[in-house]
């Protein structure tokens, strides 16, 4: 009756998505002749460094089955939601972009807003409170003091996009964001979305790997990431996923999206490095997509492998999108961090800062949950080359 119940819903799930302009468009005409000029692209999907396959695997003997991991997602697991608000910061997120100071703020997941170069950058917004064509399915939002929304930013001239997963390219939020005729930077293929959703031509970037723009005194320049792309049962890697280099004000920063751990954050920190921040995942792990997604350890290596000066953590804070406590990800992450000399910013939701400021590293989210130590998670004391097996 179970198999029964989740192939129904899978079903639902497709009739419904595929109906739904949310979906976004398929891959046809000069937009697919585009992507299949791509030196990653073959066979149809694009392909990761190394030959790590874009679908997470499995190895007998040492990773759960797909049944036992759906099973613990609907009915076991962690604290997976805060049972309290998660207070946001009452700025004025109009004023961010006064000055001259490259400044960050940490809206949630992997939204983050970014004043370098004389330019104000938004990565990946997501402001709805579900992220999935079908609402009943759609894993929900955690709960905000003060939700923050597109009217209490200030103008955008750059949405930076890393890749097509509904947690990070949301149709209600760029259909929103499109009135305000920012750019949107976005990898090969993406583009396709956002001209269904309404995006001009014009104002749409689309990069392969190791390709850069420039845009007034900003320039992007999109690299590698391990992970996968697609928005239904069909279009798995059909666009591309991307880690972006950021480079204004004679400063650096790197946006990591999505990815597992690979040694491209090393060829990238050889290539682009020091960054004066690192903005990487911390979040939505698990051992069966260790490969596409990295464990809190892990981030804090890709943070020394980039050269990075500052590390901060997003895809947590947010969703409900793995089987770990909602604050597991940032407890493991400043054990590893304070292990390794790496300096951590931890900004409550909101919060802005500047990089050559004092850093927001209170442990705000302790106040939400209960204290856990380093000793409680489920880290080890291995070192993190060995971790990362």
């Amino acid at each position: 009756m179970i198999y029964a119940l989740i192939a129904l819903l899978v079903a639902v799930t497709a009739v419904g998505a595929c109906s739904s302009i949310e979906f976004g468009a398929k891959l046809r005409g000069a937009a697919l002749e585009k992507v299949e000029r791509s030196s990653n692209f073959k066979d149809g999907k694009f392909r990761n460094l190394m030959g790590i396959p874009t679908t997470p695997t499995s190895e007998p003997g040492e990773r759960k089955s797909m049944a036992l991991t759906m099973w613990e997602f609907f009915f076991t697991g962690k604290k997976r939601r805060p049972e309290t608000p998660l207070t946001t910061v009452q700025a004025d997120l109009k004023s961010f972009a006064d000055g001259r100071q490259t400044r960050v703020a940490w809206l949630g997941h992997s939204t983050m807003l970014i004043r370098i170069g004389g330019k104000t950058i938004l990565t990946d917004p997501v402001f709805s409170d579900a992220i999935f064509p079908i609402r009943l399915l759609a894993p929900k939002a955690f709960t905000y003091s003060k939700p923050i929304e597109i009217a209490d930013l200030p103008d955008v001239d750059v949405v930076l996009i890393s890749h097509d997963h509904y947690d990070h390219l949301d149709y209600a939020s760029i259909h929103a964001l499109s009135a305000r005729n920012p750019m949107f930077v976005a990898p090969l293929g993406v583009g396709s979305h956002l001209r269904k959703w309404g995006v001009p031509e014009d104002r749409i970037i689309e990069r392969d790997w190791w390709q850069e723009t420039a845009i007034g005194g900003l320039r992007l320049t999109a690299t590698p990431a391990q992970h996968f792309s697609g928005r239904g049962l069909m279009d798995r890697s059909a666009t591309l996923w991307a880690s972006w280099v950021v480079d204004g004000n004679g400063e650096r920063l790197f946006f990591g999206g999505d990815s597992g751990y690979f040694t491209g954050f090393k060829d990238i920190g050889e290539r682009f490095g020091p960054f004066d921040l690192t903005i990487l995942e911390s979040g939505a792990y698990n051992e069966n997509w260790i490969d596409v997604h990295m464990l809190p350890e892990q981030t804090v290596q890709a943070h020394l492998d980039l050269k990075g000066k500052i590390l901060q953590p997003i895809h947590w804070g947010k969703f409900d999108l793995a089987l770990h406590g909602w604050a597991e990800p940032v407890e493991r992450l400043s054990a590893a961090a304070k292990e390794n000399g790496v300096q951590l910013a931890t900004p409550e939701i909101g919060q802005a800062y500047a990089l050559h400021e004092r850093l927001p590293q209170t442990a705000w989210w302790r106040a939400l949950t209960e204290t856990q130590t380093a000793d409680s998670l489920p880290a080890t004391s291995l070192p993190l080359a060995e971790k990362m097996r």
